[in-house]
């Protein structure tokens, strides 16, 4: 239980701006052969989910900041990422697993007024997928573990 916990809030914590490593934790876990492969993969894709829409509601409230000194972004590049965001739509969220790129995907979603059910719908496919595939991977690669 403790590391389906673990994996939970890695991945929870891999999806917000803060840095973590949630796919190491997961294949070390996949290899270790005592956890459910699916059950890793629901945990893993759920903290995740869950972590980007931690953005996507900081995302919603940021605006009111945006002319605070510390706020993080200028109004050019605020635009330059409207813009980015209105050019490839909703579905340039299945790619909110990538690092960096992803964060800031999830956040102008929430800037953009982006729906809930479908942010979570394509982020979790997205997410999902990433975590799939890298399961797929580590056991093919490693069949019986270490």
């Amino acid at each position: 239980m403790i590391a389906y916990f673990g994996l939970f809030s890695a991945a929870f914590i891999a999806a917000t701006f803060l840095p973590m490593q949630s796919e190491a934790l997961l294949v070390a876990l996949l290899l270790n052969n005592q956890y459910s492969v699916v059950g890793l993969l629901v945990v893993a894709t759920a903290g995740n989910v869950l972590g980007s829409v931690v953005n996507w509601y900081l995302g919603r409230v940021a605006l009111r900041f945006k002319h605070k000194r510390w706020f993080p972004a200028n109004d050019s590049q605020l635009a330059r990422a409207e813009s980015w965001y209105r050019r490839y739509g909703r579905w340039s969220l299945l790619a909110s697993w990538l690092p960096v790129i992803g964060d800031a995907l999830t956040i102008m979603a929430g800037v953009l007024r982006e729906p809930l059910w479908s942010f979570v719908l394509i982020v979790t496919i997205g997410k999902g997928a990433r975590y799939l595939v890298l399961a797929m991977i580590t056991l093919a690669w490693f069949p019986t573990g270490w």
